[in-house]
């Protein structure tokens, strides 16, 4: 295969990485990023905020930073406005990683504090 989701591989995973930093410098302020404004600060690819692609690419950051044992970076993704949380795909992940998710407002809150402490100084 030599795209996905319509991307070519190598900017897939530029964009992957170049998304994984913005994240890492808000998670060591201890900062949420909007959907919208993550996807409008990787200039690698273009990425609707509400596609496939961006699911399958948080969800590729965030299996590989739990794999790393830092956490699911991409909690810190959320909704602009409304609920202000990451949306249902992040919980469906997250129970994938064997996270307790019952109570999603608990998982996101331990989930944040995982990451911050990990990332901040």
């Amino acid at each position: 295969m030599t795209t996905k989701y319509g991307y070519l591989l190598a900017d897939w995973d530029k964009a992957k990485e170049e998304m994984r930093q913005i994240l890492i410098q808000r998670a060591k302020v201890c900062e949420m990023i909007p959907y919208s404004e993550l996807v409008a600060q990787v200039h690698t690819i273009l990425i609707n905020p509400e596609s496939y692609a961006l699911a399958a690419m948080l969800g590729e950051l965030s299996s590989a930073e739990d794999a790393a044992c830092r956490g699911m970076l991409t909690v810190i993704v959320v909704h602009k406005s409304g609920d202000m949380q990451p949306g249902p795909g992040f919980f469906e992940l997250a129970n994938e990683l064997g996270r307790d998710t019952s109570d999603i407002l608990k998982c996101w809150v331990d989930e944040l504090k995982k990451v911050y402490a990990y990332w901040s100084p």
